[in-house]
């Protein structure tokens, strides 16, 4: 590919504390939480709203935070959950003791609801929002490991931002690649790149008539498809409903009313670091939701008048660049359950690596994966603070999906209320770095959990350590 050199004079923004980029569920936090200590906070975000895969991306539930005896994720999260069904922005059906105590129960939610309430908390706080921008390049030292700047774009053009220090919450890890830390991409680094769906909202729905399915009988988790009309799915198959065979069956989500959101189809061998690939999976996702409109109205009892609202702007990624972090995460600490002195959350959820093709055989290898790679009531592994640095960087974080961790621990962990759970760590390590002067990545960490503490987190390691664990 040719190249063309572009050279421009940028008007230079104020400096900020922290920039965030991204307004996702890490992002947002760790503005949010930054800003609610007195820093001067800028978060970037390229679509119109904060909430990242829970708004723009459809995803209208969050997964479990507690194990079965006790709620796990505090803080910053466990308060939007409780204001989003305070608001009554979730179904009436739900009490709190489904998200405090349930074992693996997903919370459903209204998506109109998190904007909403996410708006309110950036405006409370004092965090400067920019919508509709994105960061396109970096002033950074991958020799010293710092970042001074990065330049956003919008409708009023290029800017560049100064900052004492910066979080990457982007999913795809685009900040931390920009100012040239390690990273791992799926599909280059790795044979196989986990699908993505273009999730759905519909109306019309007969709850009443709906044969819910629950993982477990005191769940209320709405799934229809599995175990429910996995049948209907083979049948549907046969009778030339879907454009592939994708056995792993579709997910719908209760959202009160009449209205559900669907999690359904795969779109296979997305890559969500190529435009193309990203566009053809845009287009191939709508086709797809009308496949599985005319499968629920003719299938499933309760969707006959069931109507089809819209896919989501956004599309469902589930892997795609992850940095190499102080500390990488591995299956080996999940399954054994390590606790670290340095952890910054505890996590319960199954490893939920969906099937890479729709293949029999790996729907097969889907479902002992499943049943294998999960922890039991009372259960749980922790988050290492580690995973969120990108090696060697001074002033430069990660929340999210693109945190350091292996392809089969990073399914339990790429999602919503972990990423929040790592945005609150980030936005007060940010602070902890400008008031101390400590880096990203020799922070004393002893004294970062004290302060989530301080701030709801539930931490209940006997043994703190004012040193990160690292790996070897």
């Amino acid at each position: 590919m040719q190249s063309y050199k572009l050279e421009r004079e940028i008007p230079v923004d104020r400096e900020y504390d922290l920039v965030v980029a991204g307004g996702g569920p890490g992002g947002a936090a760790a503005a949010i939480c930054a800003a609610r200590l007195g820093i001067r906070v800028l978060l970037l975000e390229a679509m119109g709203c904060l909430g990242g895969m829970g708004t723009s991306g459809l995803v209208c539930v969050f997964d479990p935070i507690a194990d079965g005896v006790r709620t796990l994720v505090g803080g910053f999260m466990l308060e939007l959950i409780g204001a989003l069904h305070d608001r009554g922005f979730m179904p009436e059906s739900i009490t709190p003791d489904h998200w405090l105590y349930g074992y693996h129960n997903w919370t459903p939610f209204h998506p109109e609801g998190l904007k909403l309430l996410l708006d309110e908390y950036t405006q409370a706080a004092g965090v400067e929002v920019r919508f509709f921008t994105r960061v396109i390049d970096a002033d950074a030292d991958p020799k010293t490991g710092r970042v001074r700047g990065v330049i956003a774009h919008n409708i009023e053009g290029y800017r560049y931002i100064p900052a004492k220090t910066f979080v990457d919450a982007t999913g795809d890890a685009v900040l931390a690649d920009l100012c040239g830390a390690q990273c791992r991409e799926a599909g280059r680094d790795t044979d196989k790149i986990m699908p993505g769906t273009l999730c759905s909202i519909f109306a019309g729905i007969d709850w009443d008539r709906v044969d819910i399915v629950r993982d477990d009988p005191d769940a209320i988790h709405y799934n229809i498809g599995i175990p429910g009309p996995a049948d209907k799915v083979e049948e549907a198959i046969r009778e030339g409903y879907f454009t592939q065979p994708d056995r792993q069956g579709p997910y719908m989500h209760i959202m009160g009313g009449t209205l559900g959101s669907a999690n359904a189809g795969h779109i296979y061998n997305l890559n969500a670091l190529n435009c193309k690939s990203l566009t053809d999976g845009m287009m191939l996702g709508r086709k797809m939701a009308q496949e599985y409109k005319r499968f629920y109205k003719d299938k499933v009892p309760g969707f006959e008048a069931a109507e089809h609202v819209c896919t989501a702007s956004l599309m469902g990624v589930r892997e795609s660049r992850r940095i190499v972090g102080e500390y990488e995460l591995t299956i080996d600490d999940y399954m054994a359950r390590r606790q670290f002195p340095d952890q910054i959350g505890l996590f319960n959820k199954f490893v939920d690596i969906h099937a890479y093709s729709n293949s029999e055989e790996e729907y097969r290898a889907f479902c002992e994966r499943n049943a294998r790679l999960r922890l039991g009531r009372g259960e749980c592994h922790g988050i290492p603070y580690g995973i969120l640095v990108p090696r060697g960087w001074e002033n430069l974080w990660v929340a999210g999906r693109c945190n350091s961790s292996d392809v089969l621990v990073h399914g339990s962990i790429r999602v919503m209320p972990a990423a929040a759970m790592m945005g609150q760590a980030v936005g007060t390590a940010a602070v902890q770095s400008i008031r101390t002067g400590q880096p990203a990545c020799d922070l004393d960490t002893a004294q970062l959990v004290e302060s989530l503490r301080q701030a709801g987190a539930y931490l209940p390691q006997n043994e703190l350590s004012r040193e990160m664990t690292r790996s070897k």
